[in-house]
């Protein structure tokens, strides 16, 4: 990365004299409008934060935020580094950083198979044919009897090339020697390791035994089948191809291509175009690194490098980069943490502040999306200095809530929120003023085994939306019950609840996976809180999010517990439908078993016909 400022090398309070000039004020604007900067701790945001409130027009303000941060001028950097690229944008997210995905390019090593057969294709294929050639030219195997048994006595008198042959037998012996990841050659029984010891008899002047003649004649047939004659058209093309592939750069070396493609890059970053990082190997880069030209990618380096790819949440979504609910709520922090960012009117200053709430320098701050974190950065002095023109943080908390509570019941609706993301939704519930929190597992206190207070709530709130829906009534919930205890605030009673539904009186709510999961079933894993207090619905509606909840149920790679876990949450999804969209769902599910394998459409037959008299108990 290029430092390009004209008052690099200056001392601290020296580089903050000089932005404080005309010139200095002027390449400030410069970097707000490209973007093109890096604030790696939050502090280094103060000056540009000066020079926007200067472009505002509130030189007033600019001037008190100056005086406030000059005392500490000598030991602090306020001013950016300058940078290549633009900064991202308060949406951009990221799967992987480009160092997380240089660290693992730099982990792909020479494999040891891969290694073995290019060995084979340029070594030992090569002098295998020579083999061939040798005994066909010898007239071992006149062409007119390739294929056939012959007449063994002929074998006998083909001991000529000899002085050939001891040459190919001495190189032989040098290939071993050099060439030991391929040991295919080894095989005694290989048709290459019968022409090798026919060979061997001829120099030693021995005459081939019946049962070695035979052996030669079917290798050399055999050979000739596969291979075609040395010099013919057939063998040639064969040859031709084996060369090609063995042309192609190994993974590993490609691998180490774009490692130097992402070099220059900011590694806390990920990157908004991989194009340039993703393409064939350029001229330029054939001659330096002795790459073939014009040569592609593999998919897997493709799709590592591919995670590092920096675009609003729906379009790494709409290209399947974030593969699963666990990898969005890594994502989702993200967001949360930038979600005031977005609440700025103008774009350059919507940035910047994405880019401060971003910063963190080491372990200063380790829970970066938290609410502790939110408040140190808001009450920064440049923050506060430039807060008249965000917009109101209460609404940015909610948009951003509602915005990954939707992602993800559309994206993976037979999976849930991961319980990192829920914790971090319940922090951003806190700025939201939401009523209620989230209840993030364990949903139980060890040491006395009640339910958490955030259970009960969850439940309360699940008893509100769901009473009376096929939910309440597959399930068999007395969601009256449910919403008594959770006004009492019983949760001893809540936990002595959820073992009884269990069928395991008496077992704890803290361990007992049975008990867990009636807990979860009451309580819905917080999907009726996104709902009731979020107001999330998703783009596809109830109706989609079923199917995709039953084609999650289904699947082949499924575990039981997941499978469990994509029924419950189609049942949630089915009570939110009105009549007719549960009619079509149940129509679709219908044709969908039909289609399935005759053992999994048995194994859901019981739960399928549970769930008709359910919905044929609702109105």
């Amino acid at each position: 990365m290029t430092d390009r400022h004209p008052a690099r090398g200056l001392p601290t309070a020296g580089l903050f004299d000089h932005h404080l000039t005309d010139d200095g004020l002027a390449r400030l604007w410069s970097l707000l409008d490209s973007g093109c900067y890096e604030v790696r701790a939050p502090e280094e945001a103060a000056l540009l934060c000066v020079a926007w409130l200067v472009r505002a027009g509130e030189s007033a303000a600019a001037a008190a935020l100056v005086e406030e941060i000059r005392p500490f001028a000598g030991g602090t950097r306020f001013a950016p580094h300058p940078a290549d690229r633009p900064v991202p944008g308060a949406d951009a997210v990221h799967v992987r950083s480009v160092g997380e995905v240089a660290a693992m390019l730099a982990r792909r090593t020479p494999r040891p198979g891969v290694a073995a057969q290019h060995e084979a294709l340029t070594v030992w294929r090569p002098f295998e044919d020579e083999l061939l050639d040798h005994w066909l030219r010898a007239g071992a195997v006149p062409d007119h009897e390739v294929g056939q048994e012959g007449d063994q006595e002929g074998w006998r008198g083909a001991g000529q090339h000899t002085e050939e042959g001891a040459a190919l037998l001495a190189r032989y012996r040098r290939l071993a020697a050099t060439h030991t990841r391929c040991t295919k050659h080894l095989d005694p029984g290989s048709d290459a390791a019968v022409l090798r010891r026919a060979l061997e008899e001829q120099v030693a002047g021995r005459a081939l035994s019946p049962r070695l003649a035979g052996l030669l004649h079917r290798a050399v047939a055999s050979m000739v089948a596969r291979r075609g004659r040395p010099g013919s058209a057939e063998h040639t093309r064969l040859r031709e191809t084996r060369a090609a592939r063995a042309d192609r750069p190994a993974h590993h070396d490609l691998a180490a291509l774009v490692l130097r493609r992402l070099a220059p890059l900011d590694v806390s970053r990920g990157v908004e175009d991989i194009g340039p990082l993703i393409g064939p190997v350029t001229t330029e880069e054939a001659a330096r690194y002795g790459l073939p030209a014009g040569t592609a990618l593999p998919a897997s380096v493709r799709a590592t490098v591919a995670a590092a790819r920096s675009a609003p949440l729906d379009t790494l979504l709409e290209h399947g980069l974030i593969p699963s609910a666990e990898v969005l709520g890594e994502v989702a922090e993200q967001l949360i943490c930038t979600h005031t960012a977005r609440g700025y009117a103008d774009a350059s200053l919507r940035t910047l502040m994405a880019a401060t709430y971003r910063a963190r320098r080491g372990r200063r701050y380790p829970l970066w999306w938290s609410p502790e974190h939110h408040a140190r950065i808001t009450e920064l002095p440049w923050v506060r200095a430039v807060a008249p023109w965000a917009g109101d943080p209460v609404e940015q908390a909610r948009s951003t809530l509602w915005m990954i509570g939707e992602a993800g019941v559309r994206a993976f609706p037979g999976t849930g929120l991961p319980n990192l993301t829920v914790r971090a939704l319940s922090g951003l519930a806190q700025l939201a003023e939401l009523p209620v929190p989230f209840a993030a597992e364990p949903l139980a206190d060890s040491y006395s085994g009640m339910a958490g207070p955030e259970v009960l709530v969850a439940a309360r709130t699940a008893a509100a939306l769901l009473r009376g829906t096929v939910y309440e009534r597959y399930h068999g919930i007395d969601y009256a019950a449910v919403s008594a205890l959770a006004n009492a605030q019983d949760r001893e009673g809540f936990a002595r609840l959820c073992a009884e539904r269990a069928g395991r009186p008496g077992q704890s709510l803290v361990s007992d996976p049975a008990v867990i999961e009636q807990a979860r079933i009451l309580t819905t894993s917080d999907l009726a809180t996104l709902v009731v207090h979020a107001g999330i619905v998703p783009r596809g509606g109830w109706e989609g999010a079923a199917r995709g909840a039953f084609t999650a149920a289904t699947g082949r790679a499924g575990t039981a517990k997941s499978t469990a876990r994509a029924w419950r949450h189609l049942l949630f999804h089915l009570a939110l439908c009105d009549a007719d969209e549960r009619a079509s769902v149940l129509t679709w599910i219908d044709a969908r078993v039909a289609a399935l394998p005759a053992g999994a459409a048995a194994r859901i037959a019981r739960p399928l016909a549970d769930l008709r008299l359910a919905a044929a108990s609702v109105r």
